[in-house]
């Protein structure tokens, strides 16, 4: 099964504290994902960032909504006990516990709505959002991003194939590729040799090259005629290495047959290139940056 949203730890979690003792962190997801069923694969599940475990996230924003709430406090770094307040909201045998129903205590909705310091009032948050905060962050992050992509590869079809092999050519040193803009300049858009439009270093120190091709079409994909012509061109020059660039898509017989080819192939479609452009900055600027704290549990070791 799928993780499940935070607020179906807040039952669990207040069971698991019943008996007054404190509880670690660890222990209580533990205890969770033994009541619930959840897989190794559930639990190895991660945040779209690569950098929490969606699991232990949304255990540990149960906790931190539970303790708001005055229902829990946290007597030493990553444990937790049961308040007086806890023991009669678990006295009521909920069969689900919400973020609605935490609202009933002043110092909840003091820590849900409360506005953020000299940001003025901020609009409260859907009644039961089911992901925690991180999870939205990442959320709208996707979403802007996905949009951005969107805008770029509009922007980049409608250019003209001047700017297009601009484009690349400023990707590529971007990425780390040629020895300088006057060599990559030349060598893109050069030759139009047999189907290669263009010779990069691989290195600064030109070790090796990668031979190009780059397509700046709208719609029809590329299949795999055209990346075979490529790759015969590629066989005439003897060379290892070649990127097949392209505004639009492959299809997949294209993309099946340099999978299993001898030299390396790499084929960069139009989505594939402006998250380059994104990743690396090109075309792009930084329009608010937010940087997320957690606490030093280090700081705060007694001596």
């Amino acid at each position: 099964m799928a993780v499940p949203e935070f607020q179906r730890f807040f039952v669990p979690l207040l069971q698991l504290a019943a008996d007054g003792e404190i509880h670690s962190a660890a222990e209580a997801r533990a205890r969770v994902a033994g009541e619930l069923g959840l897989t190794e694969a559930d639990l190895a599940e991660v945040l779209p960032s690569g950098r929490q475990f969606r699991f232990a996230n949304r255990v540990g924003w149960a906790l931190t909504h539970l303790k708001h709430a005055g229902c829990v406090e946290y007597p030493k770094s990553a444990h937790f006990r049961i308040t007086d307040r806890g023991k009669t909201l678990a006295a009521e045998k909920h069969s689900r516990i919400d973020l609605k129903l935490l609202d009933r205590y002043e110092e909840h909705r003091q820590f849900r709505f409360a506005p953020a310091p000299l940001a003025g009032p901020a609009p409260p948050p859907p009644t039961e959002p089911t992901l925690t905060p991180e999870e939205q962050l990442e959320q709208a992050y996707r979403e802007i991003r996905s949009t951005t992509t969107g805008e770029l590869l509009d922007r980049v079809k409608k250019a003209t194939p001047e700017f297009f092999e601009r484009l690349v050519v400023e990707l590529l040193l971007k990425m780390g590729y040629g020895r300088s803009r006057e060599d990559a300049g030349r060598a893109i858009g050069a030759a139009g040799d047999e189907g290669i439009d263009g010779v990069i270093s691989e290195d600064r120190l030109g070790l090796d090259t990668i031979y190009l091709q780059a397509k700046r079409w709208s719609e029809n994909p590329v299949g795999r005629p055209e990346v075979q012509k490529f790759v015969g061109a590629l066989h005439g020059k003897r060379a290892r290495k070649g990127v097949f660039i392209t505004t639009s898509t492959f299809t997949a017989d294209a993309r099946a047959y340099v999978s299993h080819i001898d030299p390396r192939v790499v084929l960069i479609d139009g989505k594939q290139l402006t998250e380059y452009m994104i990743d690396y900055g090109l075309g792009v600027t930084t329009r608010a940056s937010y940087e997320l704290k957690r606490i030093d549990s280090e700081y705060f070791l007694e001596e």
